[in-house]
């Protein structure tokens, strides 16, 4: 939210450490990038709406945090009044959420077996992008890190993918993959070169592992609504595309993999941060954990 900054001598330290603590981690994230003149009732319930809901680097928020954000916003923008820079308080129109709301519930996922369903249906290992499912399934990468991979970006021989970070501004980690995978794209890459041909000059060579046919980038809104309808007509439960990171994390802590590992495949800031995300689909960790313990003891 371009246009605010509040005066530090006219508030208390304590306060305006508060203030832009919510600002720089709650507010700026999702709407910072807007002329404060921009901001409408609508976008901040959507804001408020993201706040309760958390993503992959934040947690979710209970009602209280968020009706707080909501407050410091309206101060905002009652000085943005004064200040000549609005001519009415948005945020009177918008619609926190109650102090009763509860926090948001954590996206649902599909289970192993469910996952194999949707990976094994014939129209889905048909359809042309079956290794992009394939891939985040398998290893976790967010949406807009399987689009922008280059074929640069693949070792298929080693292995390995070296994902882009779209959660920072230059970070990268490398990514293994299983041989299932590699096969994927390695078939894929087959398949693109094939639409090339047919395109011929009409084709834009961008080296995008994932594109549609003629190379131009795919529309992240675009491919999720296709997994939607591929999801559908498998017979599974709706999940979200984006789901599909969760449950790789789900199902690799279910199996054991080191929590250092997950983190680091997923990209999170910490590992603290991936149990905290996820210990809460995993009961069975702590049952394990017992077990394990009482049979050093026994």
């Amino acid at each position: 939210m371009s246009g605010y900054r509040r005066s530090k001598p006219s508030l208390r330290a304590s306060t305006f450490d508060s203030y832009r603590m919510i600002i720089e981690t709650r507010i700026v994230p999702h709407v910072g990038q807007l002329p404060v003149q921009k901001l409408t009732a609508p976008k901040l319930n959507q804001l408020y709406g993201k706040l309760l809901e958390g993503d992959d680097d934040r947690k979710a928020l209970s009602a209280r945090p968020v009706r707080y954000t909501h407050a410091v916003l309206r101060h905002a923008l009652q000085d943005a009044i004064r200040w000549n820079r609005v001519s009415r308080n948005v945020a009177d129109s918008a619609e926190p959420p109650s102090a009763k709301a509860a926090k948001a519930k954590v996206s649902p996922t599909w289970d192993r077996h469910q996952l194999r369903q949707f990976l094994e249906a014939e129209h889905v290992r048909k359809h042309r992008l079956y290794a992009l499912w394939r891939l985040v399934a398998t290893t976790g990468t967010r949406r807009g890190e399987a689009l922008a991979l280059t074929w640069p970006d693949l070792d298929l021989e080693a292995g390995r993918a070296s994902v882009t970070d779209s959660k920072t501004e230059s970070g990268r980690r490398l990514v293994a993959l299983d041989e299932e995978t590699s096969a994927t794209l390695r078939a894929h890459r087959k398949a693109q070169a094939a639409e090339r041909l047919a395109m011929g000059p009409a084709y834009e060579a961008n080296m995008l592992v994932f594109c549609r046919e003629d190379g131009e980038p795919l529309l992240g809104q675009s491919v999720s609504r296709t997994f939607g309808r591929l999801a559908k007509k498998a017979g599974l439960p709706q999940v979200r595309f984006h789901d599909l990171r969760h449950g790789h994390a789900t199902l690799a802590l279910q199996a054991g993999v080191n929590p250092k590992v997950v983190q680091e495949r997923l990209g999170h800031s910490s590992v603290a941060f991936t149990l905290d995300r996820y210990s809460h689909a995993i009961p069975a960790l702590q049952e394990d954990a017992a077990a394990k313990v009482a049979a050093l003891l026994d």
